[in-house]
């Protein structure tokens, strides 16, 4: 099922906040070999919408002419205050309608609630206006969380939390595989004093951390021993935290991010396959070719050989 997602974007939006919002999505599709989302960027008014660094982007069409969507992202970022006039909550509620979840980024928030959108809710939203919402909005439950999800309403704290928000939703529409594949991919949650959990969400941070540094050591790949001393955890501990996370081993988690690196090498270069298999730690070409193969249902050759009949 492919799921889509519209951007609503003002004056001065962050250039990050998008950026962790979209790419996620795209990197998904790659990752997945399958069209798993579509987006669209909508705007106020006609003509491009830049930036608060000054990065233009022409929306699609405007925000009233949206006819659905599985998921409508409000980003006003810097300008939220500003944005909050009577025409543009009539038509955030009208637009409430013909969407499935109402998506709130950094500051975006505010807005929903401006328009009673998060009535009876819980959400969050950038800390620094965490006070200012808790007081200006008693209908809602401000929480002061970095992702907040409530039913149909979803809410992040800034432009990092954005990234926690997008893996979390992959995670839940795809798989936690595809999610922790993805988060390795732009080595999110990598790095010492990563290891408290998100409590309600799949994505724990120790694992996310633990799949970038598979992702990081590829071709010379690392024990899990080794891994789970890097993290600060016992080996048993770091198996606990992956399988209660992702549901494998992290010894599995280490072959399926290789094997997607693997398949990535065959579609996209003209490496031999004992290159590729140089390069994701595999010795023997002939054993990186099986466990491609339990992976993908193809060999590297028969995945090729489509790209090369066109």
């Amino acid at each position: 099922m492919q799921r889509h997602i519209a951007i609503l974007l003002f004056p001065d939006f962050s250039n990050l906040c998008l950026a962790n919002a979209v790419e996620p999505l795209r990197a998904a599709n790659t990752l997945a070999q399958r069209p798993c989302y579509r987006w669209q960027f909508l705007g106020l008014g006609p003509g491009p919408v830049r930036s608060s660094s000054g990065l233009p982007v022409t929306p699609e069409r405007v925000l009233g002419d949206l006819q659905s969507a599985d998921y409508l992202f409000v980003m006003p970022s810097y300008g939220y205050r500003e944005a909050a006039r009577p025409a543009l909550l009539r038509q955030l509620r009208a637009a409430a309608t013909r969407c499935g979840c109402l998506v709130g980024l950094d500051t975006g928030s505010l807005l929903l609630a401006s328009a009673g959108l998060l009535d009876g809710y819980r959400a969050t939203s950038h800390w620094d206006v965490l006070t200012e919402f808790e007081e200006g909005y008693p209908e809602v439950e401000v929480v002061r969380d970095r992702v907040v999800i409530d039913r149909d309403r979803l809410s992040c704290g800034g432009a990092s939390t954005t990234m926690e928000l997008m893996l979390e939703l992959i995670a839940r529409h795809h798989g936690p595989m595809l999610s922790l594949d993805v988060g390795a991919l732009f080595m999110h949650g990598e790095g010492r004093g990563a290891g408290l959990p998100l409590p309600g969400l799949a994505g724990d941070r120790v694992v996310r951390a633990a799949a970038a540094l598979m992702r990081r050591n590829l071709e010379q790949p690392l024990s899990i021993a080794a891994i789970a001393r890097h993290l600060g955890l016992s080996q048993r501990g770091l198996e606990q935290r992956c399988r209660a996370a992702a549901g494998r081993a992290p010894r599995e988690i280490y072959a399926l991010i290789r094997m997607s690196e693997a398949r990535r090498l065959v579609q996209d270069t003209g490496l031999s396959v004992a290159e590729i298999a140089a390069r994701v730690g595999y010795a023997d070409a002939s054993a990186m070719t099986r466990r491609y193969r339990r992976a993908f249902g193809r060999s590297p050759r028969e995945t090729r050989a489509p790209a090369a009949a066109r």
